[in-house]
C-alpha cells in the first residue's frame, strides 16, 4: 500500500471515529404532531435535550385566539375528541399543579401558550421538569407521554389541572425527528 493510500485510510478512519462519538454525543430528539378534535393536523413541537433541559419549541394554527394552557401529559395516547386517553398531567414526583403553587409544579406543567388573532402560535420554552432520555422524569417510558393544548388559560395554582378547561389538540411525543411530507 501507498503512503498515500495510507494516508487516505488512517484518514477515513479517524473520520469515522469523530463522526461516530458526534452521533453518540447527539441531544435526545423527539417530535409531537398536534390534531384537534376531528383528528386534523394542526401544527409540530419538537423536543430536544439541550444543557439545561429539554428545548420545547412548537407552531400550530386553527386554534382560538388568545392564551391557553399547555401541558404534557402522562400516557402517549390521544384519542379524540376529548383526548382524555393522554391522562393526567406528568408528574412523576407527585407534586400539586401549578408553576405559582408552594408545593409544585408537576413535571409536564409549561407556561401558556399565546395564539394570534389569525390563529396562529410561535411558542418555545425550556422546560427542566422532564428529560427525553432514560430516568425518573423521561417522557418517552414505557407508556409514553404527550402534549395537549387546552381551551382555557392555566391560573399556575389550581390544582390538579389548572382550571384549563377542554382538551383542544393532543400530540403524541415520538422519539426522533419527524417525517418529511
Amino acid at each position: 500500500m501507498t503512503t498515500i493510500a495510507k494516508i487516505s485510510v488512517l484518514s477515513a478512519s479517524l473520520a469515522l471515529i469523530f463522526l461516530g462519538k458526534a452521533f453518540a454525543q447527539a441531544p435526545a430528539r423527539a417530535y409531537a404532531e398536534l390534531k384537534d378534535a376531528d383528528g386534523k393536523s394542526i401544527g409540530m413541537a419538537i423536543f430536544r435535550e439541550v444543557p439545561g433541559g429539554v428545548l420545547l419549541n412548537l407552531e400550530a394554527k386553527g386554534l382560538s385566539s388568545g392564551l391557553h394552557a399547555i401541558h404534557i401529559h402522562a400516557v402517549g395516547q390521544c384519542v379524540g375528541p376529548g383526548f382524555t386517553s393522554a391522562g393526567g398531567h406528568f408528574n412523576p414526583t407527585q407534586k400539586k399543579h401549578g408553576l405559582k403553587n408552594p408545593e409544585g409544579p408537576h413535571a409536564g406543567d409549561l407556561p401558556n401558550l399565546y395564539v394570534t388573532k389569525e390563529g396562529i402560535s410561535r411558542y418555545a420554552v425550556l422546560a427542566d421538569g422532564f428529560t427525553l432520555k432514560a430516568g425518573g422524569n423521561a417522557l418517552l417510558d414505557s407508556d409514553g407521554s404527550a402534549l395537549v393544548i387546552h381551551a382555557s388559560v392555566d391560573d399556575y395554582s389550581t390544582d390538579p389541572t389548572g382550571n384549563a378547561g377542554d382538551r383542544s389538540a393532543c400530540g403524541v411525543v415520538t422519539a426522533g425527528q419527524p417525517k418529511k411530507k
